[in-house]
């Protein structure tokens, strides 16, 4: 195992200076059955997750500068979801460096996107507390850079392809609803969900109703695997 995570430093052209965050970092909440002082991944997970988002954000901010929200909104969803974290962390070969019990290893769990994603966020986190943004930045410009040039085409108005696509494949027309508004007046983020037919609903959130509505109705085209760049 040691060797497996000397091997994962090499991949990141990294040295973590922290080697017990490292550790951490690579930790998967089953590691720790029966453990004294044990400690997943899951708190780096959660600020790794803000990380990315910010960077992300950031990334696309500068990148798209004529791209309003309603067409930002998807392509960050698009790139901070657990699928495209998972990717890179296959790229990386996280997976083999994870530290888990014998049965989740036996189901699995070296290659779980869901496990892969929360682990690539985590490693996130952790380069950012060891190395500062710059740190972190290199990795995100290295895998997800990518990613990013694949989303400069402008995306399609996202309601009216999944319009289209539903009625292809006779779901009936897509419904919306209003999840919930917060934040103060001058700033408001509504949360909408759309379904369509039998599929799992999918939500958007934006500056208005409207640009709620497009960023749902991309996420759940971006689910069902159609190009909506």
């Amino acid at each position: 195992m040691a060797d497996r995570k000397l091997a994962l430093e090499t991949r990141l052209n990294y040295k973590f200076k922290n080697r017990e965050l490292f550790e951490r970092s690579l930790t998967h909440a089953s590691y720790g059955d029966g453990r004294k002082g044990f400690k997943s991944y899951e708190r780096l997970e959660f600020l790794g997750d803000r990380v990315l988002g910010l960077l992300t954000a950031e990334r696309l901010h500068k990148i798209f500068d004529k791209v309003d929200e309603g067409g930002l909104a998807p392509r960050l969803n698009a790139l901070v979801r657990k699928e495209a974290c998972a990717d890179v962390a296959r790229t990386i070969k996280l997976g083999e460096a994870l530290m888990m019990a014998p049965s989740e290893e036996k189901a699995g769990g070296r290659d779980k996107t869901s496990i892969l994603g929360d682990a690539c966020e985590a490693l996130i986190a952790a380069l950012y507390l060891d190395g500062g943004m710059p740190a972190v930045a290199a990795f995100y410009d290295t895998y997800w850079s990518d990613k990013i040039e694949a989303l400069r085409r402008q995306p399609k108005e996202a309601k009216s392809t999944l319009q289209e696509w539903a009625a292809k494949k006779k779901h009936g027309e897509p419904s919306y609803k209003m999840l919930g508004r917060k934040g103060p007046d001058h700033r408001p983020v509504f949360t909408v969900e759309v379904r369509v037919g039998k599929l799992d609903a999918a939500t958007g959130e934006g500056s208005s109703k409207q640009i709620a509505e497009r960023a749902a109705a991309a996420a759940l085209l971006q689910r069902e695997g159609l190009d909506v760049r």
